[in-house]
């Protein structure tokens, strides 16, 4: 049962996150603030936080960031009234993975936090299993119809976010911000021709395919059954 702590200053709305949570099989911890946040973790294992940014004490981005500072790598859901892209942005460059804005849908909060949790897992095994197909992280091969393959590394990891996410549409600014890095001064074309090199390796392979969103971007498309 992957354990959840709701850090938000607002009883209400603490109690009601944490009742669903449960009922949908989550096991809850509660916390009024970003200090007491702190002081459960040191105290015992969390596999997601959801937590409010406006709180007494210890605010939810001075949380984020010293989360992130400590090295901690749980996923973690924004749930805030602030709601400017300015507000977002500092809520990201902090290191939260995901921002809903209040009033929220409860469901569709459910909805994200097992998104979360997936990638999580993902993130930790390092390893992606999707139909036939087998991603290595840590040997960057790709095993595809009884064929391994060992990939450069920026093929790799286009093609790990891609399967990571089937179906999901990813901008050339997106995926070149995620593995080229922000600061990089190369060319979003870059992106294409990375596509167009794993299009190439695995154009005999069936369970698969990298699909071009016109104006938009890329996706990948499981093509079995």
């Amino acid at each position: 049962m992957n354990r959840i702590l709701v850090v938000e200053d607002n009883e209400k709305l603490l109690q009601l996150i944490s009742t669903v949570l449960a009922k949908h099989g989550y096991d809850p911890v509660q916390a009024g603030n970003g200090q007491e946040a702190l002081d459960i973790l040191d105290k015992q294992h969390v596999d997601l936080i959801i937590s409010d940014i406006m709180m007494p004490n210890l605010d939810g981005f001075e949380l984020i960031r010293r989360l992130r500072e400590a090295g901690y790598t749980l996923p973690v859901l924004t749930v805030t009234a602030k709601d400017s892209f300015m507000d977002k942005q500092t809520g990201y460059l902090a290191g939260t993975d995901d921002y809903m804005v209040k009033p929220i849908d409860i469901n569709e909060m459910i909805l994200r936090v097992g998104a979360l949790l997936r990638r999580a897992q993902i993130a930790s095994e390092r390893r992606l299993t999707v139909g036939g197909i087998v991603l290595d992280y840590d040997s960057l091969t790709v095993t595809a119809g009884g064929q391994t393959t060992t990939l450069p590394q920026k093929e790799f990891q286009l093609m790990y976010k891609l399967l990571a996410y089937p179906n999901k549409i990813f901008t050339r600014h997106q995926l070149m911000d995620e593995i080229w890095g922000m600061d990089s001064e190369t060319e979003a074309r870059t992106v294409d021709v990375h596509i167009n090199r794993l299009r190439e390796r695995f154009k005999s392979y069936d369970g698969f395919e990298i699909v071009t969103v016109r104006g938009l971007g890329y996706k990948a498309v499981k093509t079995y059954d």
